[in-house]
């Protein structure tokens, strides 16, 4: 099971979104005659190409229930303005 304290959210490179995991894991059992010792290690990465109007520094992320939730603010699009003009003639 994935902790929240375990996810690793980042932004990289100015515009790459970064989301990773990476836990280490250790087993031992042992009686009078044998000794085990089992380790293992599991890693997850993905990365995303944020858009160009992200405000970066606004990027929130939260963790309930084993899922990650994102919230990343965009600023407005400016719309080019239309202006009227009188035809003559």
């Amino acid at each position: 099971m994935i902790k929240k304290e375990e996810v690793k959210v980042e932004v990289e490179d100015g515009r790459v979104l970064q989301i990773s995991d990476e836990r280490n894991r250790e087993q031992e059992d042992k009686n009078d005659k044998w000794h085990r010792v089992e380790m293992s290690s599991d890693k997850f990465i993905r990365r995303f190409r944020l858009p160009e109007n992200a405000k970066i520094d606004q990027v929130r992320a939260a963790m309930e229930n084993r899922v990650l939730t994102m919230s990343l603010p965009k600023e407005e699009e400016k719309k080019p303005e239309v202006k009227a003009i009188e035809i003559s003639g």
